[in-house]
């Protein structure tokens, strides 16, 4: 019989964690009346700068494969995974992703972007998405343009879509999620 399957009486391991009761503030109830979750604090960032942008996107599968690419590529790196592993995982998750963008026919439609101080929203053919600023992780710039690392899932934005200035905007959106985290 294999070690692993060899059964052992119970109380002989050493035991691994220990429970350990933390403190919990019970949770706070808001009225209807309260005032909403206060935006995180402005380092250094002027309040001019965070203008409202408006602008729309319309994918193509070379730049959406070069975001990707990019980006699990600096994932990968961070996780200090060595190299026949990571050119497997590098080339497999970019390759999903460029499946399921042609699946999903990204290439076919126009989102329109609204960001400003209280979120961004994506308009597209699906409907509407509101995206809290909570819900952003990093705003990590690239070769092909800017990416928001959401909670769930990636948003690229094209440097192509946005002129200087709002590209300037965008660069000061990502100072303040930075210096809010």
């Amino acid at each position: 019989m294999l070690w692993f399957n060899h059964p052992k009486p119970v109380g002989s391991r050493k035991p691994v964690a220990v429970l350990v009761k933390q403190h919990i503030d019970p949770p706070t109830t808001h009225s209807i009346n309260a005032s909403p979750p206060a935006i995180p604090t402005l380092h250094k960032i002027d309040e001019e700068q965070l203008e409202p942008l408006e602008f729309s996107v319309r994918y193509c599968l070379s730049e959406y494969v070069s975001f990707m690419w990019h980006h699990g590529r600096n994932l990968i790196r961070r996780r200090r995974i060595r190299a026949p592993t990571s050119w497997y995982m590098l080339v497999k998750s970019t390759w999903s992703a460029a499946f399921h963008f042609v699946m999903q026919g990204r290439s076919r439609h126009t989102y329109a972007f609204t960001i400003d101080r209280h979120g961004i929203v994506r308009t597209g053919p699906g409907g509407v998405t509101l995206i809290g600023w909570e819900d952003v992780s990093a705003i990590r710039s690239y070769a092909r343009g800017r990416l928001m690392v959401l909670r769930r899932g990636t948003l690229p934005i094209p440097e192509r879509c946005l002129d200087r200035a709002q590209s300037d905007h965008l660069g000061a959106y990502a100072a303040w999620v930075k210096a809010a985290q």
